[in-house]
């Protein structure tokens, strides 16, 4: 018997299987997807939520002060270029200030140099007017006033390029008598440096000082039975007369000194004959005739006529043509001292001075 075709449906079982098949596959696919986007939202970072939160409120605020910057910016930028407009206008003020300064000091010192220069012409002319003066009044380097302030008109000669004082410092410049000199030999140095006789002496040589030429030269020495400078160390050069600070160490020196011993002027001439170069001027401070030459002598006194020899002695060993300004200071028992130192003066073309007890 023959078999039956079977008919074709559209609903069989076959594809009512595909079909919920199908269905169910889409249905699998949903869940899946909708249980992975839960999943995410379950594991979701509260913290980084937060701050993505915050940055998101940042940049909308940032964009809001955008265009507030934005203006600033522009307002920054015209306030810049008033600024260096006045920065130039500053710095050209300056440059012509500067350049009207420089004017300034110019003519300023041309005012100054020409009041300079009639400064200096003023205080040459009164450098002359000093000068001049000066020379009236023995250009005198050292203030010396004595008793009520008196001028002293004497005649010596105190002029010259180098001038040599020689002091006589033996013991008869202790007093103008013998007695007073043999009383004053036997006391303490210190009333011998105060007898009247040294003391009138060393004003004298304070007075010479101070009427010495301000450009010239000179030396103290004084002499018994030798002779020394009375600031040591100097016997072989010259002293400035305008060094006065030297000039009153000088004389402080010369107070120092102690009268004592004989006198020898043949050895004292023979020091000044020595010296390089010689003096043009010599100023002799004595009170009589020497006691003995080169030598001691040999007894213990000694005369006129021998006293005389020695001088005349003593005077051949004086250097030529050198002026000898004698002061004396008599003392009784030499009758012949006057005269000689008298003739001395006169040969050298020098001056003579008995001064009185009140001089200078």
């Amino acid at each position: 018997m023959a078999r039956r075709k079977r008919r074709f449906s559209a609903f069989s079982l076959s594809f009512l299987d595909i079909m919920s098949c199908g269905f169910g596959a889409v249905a699998l696919i949903f869940l899946i997807i909708r249980h992975g986007s839960d999943q995410d939202i379950q594991v979701e970072n509260p913290e980084l939520a937060a701050e993505v939160n915050l940055l998101q409120e940042e940049v909308a605020f940032g964009r809001e002060h955008l265009v507030l910057a934005r203006n600033t910016l522009d307002v920054t930028s015209d306030e810049l270029a008033d600024a260096q407009g006045l920065a130039r206008r500053i710095l050209e003020q300056i440059d012509e200030i500067k350049g009207n300064i420089a004017e300034i000091d110019s003519n300023t010192e041309e005012q100054d140099i020409k009041r300079l220069q009639e400064k200096l012409q003023k205080l040459e002319q009164a450098k002359k007017e000093l000068e001049a003066e000066n020379k009236k009044l023995g250009n005198n380097v050292r203030k010396f006033v004595g008793e009520g302030d008196r001028q002293y008109l004497t005649g010596l000669r105190l002029g010259g390029d180098r001038i040599l004082i020689l002091v006589d410092a033996s013991a008869s410049m202790l007093g103008d008598e013998l007695i007073k000199v043999i009383r004053a030999r036997n006391m303490s140095s210190r009333v011998k440096r105060e007898t009247e006789k040294w003391q009138r002496a060393i004003t004298t040589v304070s007075w010479l000082t101070a009427q010495f030429p301000q450009n010239s030269q000179y030396q103290i020495f004084t002499f018994n039975t030798g002779f020394s400078a009375v600031i040591p160390g100097t016997e072989s050069r010259w002293l400035n007369v305008d060094d006065r600070e030297q000039m009153d160490q000088a004389i402080k020196k010369l107070g120092e000194v102690v009268p004592e011993g004989g006198t020898s002027l043949e050895r004292v001439f023979n020091g000044v004959n020595g010296m390089s170069p010689l003096p043009d001027n010599i100023i002799l401070i004595t009170d009589g005739l020497p006691t003995q030459g080169m030598k001691k002598p040999r007894g213990n006194t000694i005369s006129g006529k021998q006293r005389l020899d020695l001088f005349k002695r003593a005077v051949k060993v004086l250097p030529q043509n050198v002026p000898v300004n004698v002061i004396l200071a008599p003392m009784e028992g030499d009758p012949y001292a006057a005269s000689e130192f008298w003739k001395l003066a006169m040969e050298t073309r020098g001056s003579f001075l008995a001064p009185s007890r009140d001089w200078p």
